[in-house]
């Protein structure tokens, strides 16, 4: 546990799930070794060292039901909601924490020491530093080229300086034998309950428009963001069907491996 770390802080893991999806309708309940996705990332987050509860933010009965029928707690949010950000917002008007995790509902094998690291860059942070997220060293070059990757560049005391869809830090004199370091932004955060209630009313910018960024509300707002390198991070994301067969393959390379 981080030195300034605050142990009796009481942290709330939230999972925004919505059943509407341009890409994949209905992907919280998508079946993954025989239950649906949301169960998988439930059961991982509670295994959290450094969180006290974990509920589900949706908009849908049916989500709720799949998360009650297997013991979880679900919490029925607007439907209007732009972002899982502002679903998290609502819950924490009616469910008082210091701070709250952010994670998504379409990882399916995240692992509780990744969560636990983010709250630990929080709570570690001084007063001053209400948001956390995470990062992980890009080790494939092709990565540092995709726009759908987004890169995160931090200052000395690790705090975001920039996140962007494109390479950062460039390169400049590619000729020279220059050793920069990438490092790939995992969209997972955590917030102080003070800026998650502000959030909602924050206006968005220039940047968080061209990039295509929730993130750079934060900055562009005057935020600072504190980023923990993490190596735990398995990044296999559910955007597409085509990904329920990734994250199988995965599961069942882990469950051989133990």
């Amino acid at each position: 546990m981080p030195e300034n770390s605050d142990s009796n802080s009481n942290v709330i893991i939230v999972i925004p799930a919505r059943h509407a999806s341009s890409r994949f309708p209905g992907k919280p309940l998508a079946p993954i070794a025989g239950r649906p996705m949301i169960q998988h990332v439930y059961e991982r987050a509670r295994q959290s060292a450094r969180a006290s509860r974990v509920v589900v933010a949706t908009d849908d009965p049916l989500i709720r039901d799949a998360v009650q029928s297997f013991g979880g707690e679900a919490i029925m949010t607007r439907s209007e909601h732009r972002t899982g950000t502002d679903r998290i917002a609502e819950v924490a008007i009616h469910v008082p924490a210091d701070a709250y995790v952010n994670v998504q509902g379409d990882l399916p094998l995240i692992r509780a020491e990744v969560i636990d690291a983010a709250i630990d860059a929080l709570l570690s942070a001084g007063p001053e530093i209400h948001v956390s997220t995470l990062c992980v060293p890009i080790t494939t070059p092709e990565d540092i080229m995709n726009p759908n990757i987004v890169k995160v560049v931090s200052d000395f005391d690790g705090n975001a300086l920039y996140f962007s869809r494109a390479p950062i830090p460039w390169v400049r004199d590619a000729g020279e034998r220059v050793a920069a370091r990438h490092f790939k932004h995992i969209g997972l955060y955590a917030f102080r309950r003070d800026a998650l209630l502000e959030f909602p009313a924050l206006p968005p910018g220039e940047l968080e428009r061209v990039e295509q960024l929730e993130q750079l509300r934060w900055m562009e707002n005057g935020y600072r963001i504190a980023v923990a390198e993490t190596e735990a991070y398995e990044g296999v994301e559910v955007d597409v069907p085509a990904d329920v067969v990734r994250a199988e393959e995965f599961l069942r390379a882990r469950t051989a491996k133990q």
